[in-house]
Formats: structure tokens, C-alpha cells, sequence
């Protein structure tokens, strides 16, 4: 078996779908792919983040039930620069740093929430080296 490369998709969850897209579209600037009353999917560079009402992604549909309830995390990459300018533009946009962390391998973080109580992280990209 050839080794895994990538995460392709991660999966949030949020009941208010319309606040999520405000959030993600509007003050981070990912763009929308598509939306329904079940879910919102959301380009990310070559990946996708799908956001998802907690209820209806419990139910079966054309695919298999999944889903999670309450906050969860992940983290975009970004360059130490792009981590700098984006310190200065989340407050701006009304978004507070819950915390900034450096990491013993001289990686760094930001930390925020999402509208639904997700822990978004900004990360440099060599957090996991």
C-alpha cells in the first residue's frame, strides 16, 4: 500500500450555517464551493473544509451518518510573514487571539474561535517537524 499523503477534507461542526459562512467567507476569505441547510463546503487552498449542522450530519443521506457534537479544532498552515500580517488583521476584523504559542522547534500558533466555538489555529508549516 502506498503511505497516505495528505488530508484532502476536515469536518467542523456548527448550527448556524449562515454565521459560519459570514465568518470563514467574510473575514478569512475562503471561498465558498456550495451550501445547503445540511452543510457548507469551503475551498481551502487544494483541500476542502466542510462545516456541518451537528443534527443533519447524523442523519443518513448520500453518504454514510457522521458527525461529532461541540467544538472541535484544526489548523491552517501558514508562513511566519502571513502569521504576522494575519495577528494584526484578526483583531481588526473584530476576531480575538485566544493565545499565541512558540513551539521548542521554533514553530509558531495563533489561536481564535470560530462563531460556533470552534479552535481555529493558524499555524507555521513546520509545527510537525
Amino acid at each position: 500500500m502506498t503511505p497516505l499523503r495528505r488530508i484532502l477534507e476536515t469536518s467542523i461542526y456548527a448550527d448556524d450555517l449562515a454565521a459560519a459562512e459570514r465568518f470563514y467567507c467574510g473575514l478569512l476569505g475562503l471561498e465558498k464551493i456550495s451550501s445547503n441547510a445540511r452543510n457548507l463546503f469551503l475551498r481551502v487552498g487544494e483541500d476542502v473544509l466542510l462545516i456541518f449542522r451537528p443534527e443533519e450530519s447524523l442523519k443518513p443521506g448520500e453518504v454514510p451518518a457522521h458527525g461529532a457534537r461541540g467544538p472541535g479544532h484544526f489548523a491552517f498552515a501558514v508562513t511566519h510573514a502571513e502569521l504576522d500580517a494575519w495577528r494584526s488583521a484578526l483583531p481588526e476584523r473584530g476576531i480575538a487571539i485566544e493565545h499565541e504559542h512558540l513551539w521548542p522547534n521554533g514553530a509558531r500558533s495563533l489561536y481564535f474561535r470560530d462563531p460556533a466555538g470552534n479552535s481555529v489555529e493558524l499555524a507555521t508549516k513546520e509545527i510537525w517537524r
